[in-house]
C-alpha cells in the first residue's frame, strides 16, 4: 500500500518550510511572516496533484476544532409523519455546513424520559461535536439553562426564552404571520373568529400564534383547545385558525360530513405546514415556515458562535400563502 503523503514531503516538493505548508493548509499568515503569492500556489499545487489529506487529529489541535456540528433532535425526525416536517430544516442544516466546510452529526443514542429525549445522560457524546443545533417543538428549559451554563456552544432552531439566559435561536415570526391573517379575514366580513390549538399552553411557537391571534383578533376572538365543530358552530363562528394543520383537515372533514362547504360556509385558515400526516386536497390558505433558510441561518449563527461573537437571536419572515379556503363572510 501506497505510503500516506505528509507535510513535510509537501515541504520537500516546494522547497519550503513544514511551517509554511501548515500556514497554507490553515489559510493564514502568522504573524510578520507573509507568503509570496507564487509560493502558496506552488504549495497548493503540489496538495492538490499528489491528493495530500490533512490529518484530522492534528487539524484539530491545530485550530482547536473537529469541524463537526451536532444535530439533536427532541422528537424523532425520520418516520413518515414527521418526516415531511424536518426534512426542509435538514436539508438547509446541511446545505449551510457544506458551505462553511462541516461535517454533521446527528445525535441518535440519547435515551427517552418521560416520552422525551433527554440531551444529559451517562453516555453523552455532545462534546464530540464543536456545537450542536437542536430541532424540536418542545425543548426543555432545564437542559437549555445547563447547556448557557456549561459554556456549551448550541444554537436552538426555534425562539427559546426561558432557559434563564439568552438562548442564541433562528425562529420565525408567528405572531406577524398569524396576525396579518386574522386582518385579512376581518377585512373579508369576519368578526366571528375561533383559534384551535393549546395556545399560551403549549411551545413557544404555539404561544406566538396565539399571541399574534389574540393582539389582532380583539375581544371577538376565542379559543378552543381541539377541532371541535360542534363548538364553533355553536358559537356561529365563521372562521377558524388552526395551530395544528391536521386540524384544519379533521375540521373540512366534519364539515362536509354535515353538509357544510368550506369555504363558503365556514373559513379555514391554516397557520403553518403540517407537522403531522394529514392528507387533503385543499389548498389551505395561511402562511409557510421559512424552515429550510432557518436551519441554514442556525449553523451561521453557531458558526458565528465558534468563532467567539455572541450567540444572535433571528426571527424570519414567513411565507403568506392565498390557498382557497377564506372566503367572505357568511351572511
Amino acid at each position: 500500500m501506497a505510503r500516506r503523503v505528509t507535510q513535510q514531503d509537501i515541504a520537500r516538493m516546494t522547497g519550503v518550510s513544514q511551517a509554511t505548508v501548515s500556514l497554507v493548509l490553515n489559510g493564514r499568515d502568522d504573524g510578520d511572516v507573509r507568503i509570496a503569492p507564487e509560493t502558496r500556489d506552488r504549495v497548493l499545487e503540489a496538495i492538490r496533484t499528489t491528493g495530500y489529506v490533512a490529518d484530522p487529529i492534528a487539524r484539530r489541535l491545530a485550530e482547536k476544532h473537529n469541524r463537526i456540528l451536532g444535530v439533536f433532535t427532541y422528537e424523532s425526525v425520520f418516520p413518515a409523519g414527521m418526516g415531511d416536517f424536518y426534512h426542509p430544516f435538514l436539508v438547509g442544516i446541511e446545505e449551510c455546513a457544506e458551505r462553511v466546510g462541516c461535517d454533521l452529526l446527528l445525535f441518535t443514542s440519547a435515551p427517552v424520559v418521560d416520552g422525551r429525549r433527554r440531551i444529559f445522560h451517562q453516555d453523552n457524546r455532545l462534546r464530540l461535536a464543536d456545537g450542536c443545533i437542536l430541532l424540536g417543538q418542545w425543548l426543555d428549559p432545564a437542559e437549555l439553562a445547563r447547556l448557557l451554563a456549561e459554556g456549551q456552544p448550541f444554537v436552538s432552531v426555534g425562539r427559546r426564552d426561558d432557559a434563564g439566559g439568552p438562548v442564541p435561536y433562528v425562529g420565525a415570526d408567528y405572531p406577524g404571520a398569524t396576525a396579518a391573517q386574522v386582518r385579512a379575514a376581518v377585512a373579508l366580513g369576519h368578526r366571528r373568529l375561533v383559534y384551535v390549538g393549546e395556545g399560551d399552553t403549549g411551545p413557544e411557537s404555539h404561544a406566538d400564534r396565539w399571541r399574534g391571534f389574540a393582539e389582532a383578533a380583539g375581544p371577538e376572538g376565542s379559543r378552543l383547545a381541539g377541532p371541535d365543530l360542534d363548538a364553533v358552530l355553536a358559537e356561529e363562528k365563521t372562521c377558524v385558525f388552526v395551530e395544528e394543520f391536521a386540524d384544519g383537515v379533521a375540521l373540512a372533514q366534519h364539515a362536509a360530513e354535515r353538509g357544510l362547504r368550506v369555504p363558503e360556509d365556514l373559513s379555514i385558515v391554516a397557520l403553518g405546514d403540517p407537522t403531522r400526516s394529514a392528507p387533503t386536497d385543499l389548498d389551505f390558505t395561511g402562511f409557510r415556515i421559512p424552515r429550510r433558510e432557518m436551519g441554514w441561518q442556525a449553523v451561521e449563527v453557531l458558526s458565528a458562535v465558534l468563532e467567539g461573537r455572541p450567540g444572535e437571536q433571528r426571527i424570519l419572515p414567513c411565507e403568506p400563502v392565498a390557498g382557497c379556503t377564506l372566503a367572505v363572510a357568511r351572511a
